[in-house]
């Protein structure tokens, strides 16, 4: 198949999504399809390795560093570029609710190019950036909106939990076909025999991956861990970078932790390092869609502690009650640590069975059941059952037309496609 993925921050792996949107492409490729990327344009493209069509970047007004920080990015929508990237593709795969993908689609629409699309984007993690994140209207506000903007124009739909997709049915996505399908983690995560460093020899070493952000609640873990008798005893290791490091290095120092935080964004071979020299991996989110550096973590051996939280996924990973805290509760989280840190044996014994368990989770697993929803949505669409060859909406037609009179304009087509309706 020629597939096209549609993703603004797919030039950079810093964000989770542009991070899943490579290891499926990667993936896709092994198995002999050809993927091309709609994406702003790298920085380095020698060193992009996939195909792609580049747009050039959006400063977005007022909120661009905040954006940035969070690892995302905006593009300016250059329908051209978009036309040429999806012109004779089989399918194309959209990512997340913004203009570009909506162009993308309508262009898709126009060339009679099938099109499904990927559900990665809470609501929490937008309001949560403005301190909205437990604002019930302002989440609904938001699921409406990516309802009508994109989902409610797409039969197919990617959810990496079960838990999204009971989000997206109680918020009345009633036009979908839902594929949960686990974004997968890479087998090069699994335990390795490395020694601790030698000033973390002694140390109970406690690590986080992932963005430093408010919704991820790395602060709970630096609160818990100055409140335990074991203060002393435990190195707290945060992997990644986001707009709370600042943050977090002042409240550490703030709240006594007796040794200095730890905050370094790793490459993989560092990252499996550390995770196999740790004892235990909390996952501290408060709205987590499924979360691969908790896999990626229990892979390599740690123990998970993970937040209860109802629009968290992650917990439907746990294997013992213990494995589990308050969301939002440093107390819980305290009693936590300092349980499996007085039950080594029991913590211990619990490392194998999570490692058993994410061998059902490897990407290679996860892309074909991927390939399996590209199958069917290519099957409906040429069977007329797509939502689009059966609803004609004016407000999309108008937006067509605006699209293509561009396109006429600069010489890509010589005049109006027949299958935009008057």
């Amino acid at each position: 198949m020629k597939l096209v993925f549609v993703l603004e921050c797919a030039n950079s792996i810093t964000n989770g999504t542009g991070a899943t949107c490579h290891r499926f492409a990667k993936e896709l490729e092994k198995l002999g399809h050809e993927v091309t990327m709609v994406c702003e344009k790298p920085a380095d493209p020698s060193t992009f390795p996939f195909r792609y069509f580049g747009l050039e970047h959006y400063k977005f007004p007022v909120f661009e560093s905040l954006i940035l920080k969070d690892g995302f990015n905006f593009v300016k929508c250059d329908p051209k570029v978009v036309y040429d990237a999806i012109k004779g593709a089989d399918l194309v795969h959209l990512f997340i609710p913004f203009k570009l993908c909506s162009v993308a689609r309508l262009i898709a629409e126009v060339l009679d190019v099938p099109v499904t699309a990927a559900f990665h984007l809470q609501p929490q993690n937008i309001t949560s950036a403005i301190h909205m994140g437990k604002f019930h209207f302002a989440n609904w506000a938001l699921y409406l909106s990516f309802k009508n903007y994109l989902f409610d124009h797409v039969r197919h739909i990617h959810c990496p939990s079960e838990m999204i997709k009971n989000q997206l049915i109680s918020h009345h996505y009633d036009n979908n076909v839902f594929h949960v399908i686990s974004n997968g983690y890479i087998p090069y995560f699994h335990k390795i025999n490395v020694e601790k460093p030698a000033e973390l020899k002694d140390k109970i070493i406690v690590t986080m991956s992932g963005r430093l952000a408010g919704e991820k609640r790395q602060d709970i873990i630096i609160k818990a861990v100055s409140k335990s008798k074991y203060n002393d005893r435990i190195q707290i290791v945060f992997c990644g970078k986001g707009p709370k490091e600042k943050h977090y290095k002042k409240l550490a120092e703030k709240k006594g932790l007796a040794n200095p935080l730890i905050i370094k964004f790793c490459d993989q071979e560092q990252l499996r390092e550390i995770l196999s020299n740790s004892d235990i991996y909390v996952h501290a989110s408060d709205f987590e869609i499924e979360g691969i550096s908790a896999i990626e973590a229990f892979a390599c051996g740690a123990v998970p502690l993970i937040s209860d939280s109802k629009l968290s996924a992650t917990n439907s990973f746990s294997l013992s009650p213990k494995c589990i805290f308050k969301h939002g509760s440093w107390r819980s989280l305290k009693k936590g640590l300092e349980y499996f840190i007085e039950h080594e044996e029991e913590r211990k014994s619990l490392s194998l069975p999570y490692q058993e368990m994410a061998k059902n989770l490897t990407l290679d697993k996860m892309v074909d059941k991927m390939v399996e929803m590209f199958e069917a949505a290519i099957k409906d669409h040429q069977a007329g059952c797509d939502i689009a060859q059966n609803r004609v909406r004016k407000k999309d037609e108008k937006k067509k037309k605006k699209i293509f009179k561009t396109l006429i304009k600069e010489g890509v087509i010589d005049e109006m496609p027949a299958n935009i309706k008057a």
